[in-house]
């Protein structure tokens, strides 16, 4: 069984995923950690939990999901996986930083790549990638079946969508993607968002504004 644990770190507001089972392994999705005092708090979840990291993933690569990239990675030796689409926006994330007056050190480690359709495995359990660009180029989503849940990113949100404001960022492609990939999942179907309080699949297709 996967256990779903948020955290929400930074002025952004941003929610970090720690996926674990019951063999105390886990995988560490939009480490947004920006201060010591964030990184210091999904440490001690870790060793309290005794968790061991096997996984480091970016929903996609905008600033406030990759802030805690590279302390995971010097942390617990894990290296990234992204979708391919993303790597250009990993590159630009310090600029955003400085823009926005939120510098920080960018994961430059070795980069592995994900694609629509592939499985991510913690243990026994798996996770199914949508790939459901639109806020990002290479948006991915990591659908548990077996447990009726996803982890979205910043595509879905409780009543609203992702921007598509940013760099790369496009409205009809995004809400292509959601109504593709997302709302052929079943109502039911708990989706963890990168910002904000969680919902259901069933609840947007009828209350999201967006995509009536």
């Amino acid at each position: 069984m996967i256990h779903v644990k948020v955290f929400t770190f930074s002025a952004i507001q941003e929610n970090t995923y720690v996926l674990y089972n019951d063999d105390y392994k886990a995988i560490i999705i939009d480490p947004g950690c920006y201060s010591s005092v964030e990184q210091e708090t999904l440490k001690k979840f870790l060793k309290d939990e005794q968790l061991e990291p096997i996984q480091l993933i970016n929903t996609h690569c905008h600033l406030d999901h990759v802030f805690g990239n590279d302390w995971v990675h010097k942390t617990y030796d894990l290296e990234l996986f992204i979708h391919p689409n993303e790597e250009k926006m990993l590159a630009l994330a310090p600029i955003s930083g400085e823009k926005w007056g939120m510098p920080f050190t960018n994961y430059s480690g070795p980069l592995h790549f994900l694609q629509h359709g592939d499985t991510v495995f913690l243990g026994k359990d798996q996770l199914e990638l949508r790939l459901a660009p639109g806020h990002s180029p290479g948006s991915l989503c990591f659908y548990c079946a077996k447990q009726g849940f996803v982890i979205g990113g910043d595509v879905l949100f409780f009543q609203s969508i992702g921007r598509t404001d940013l760099p790369l960022g496009d409205s009809e492609t995004l809400l292509k993607s959601i109504r593709e990939q997302l709302f052929t999942l079943p109502d039911e179907t708990i989706v963890y968002s990168g910002h904000g309080r969680p919902t259901r699949i069933g609840h947007e297709k009828i209350n999201n504004p967006f995509l009536q």
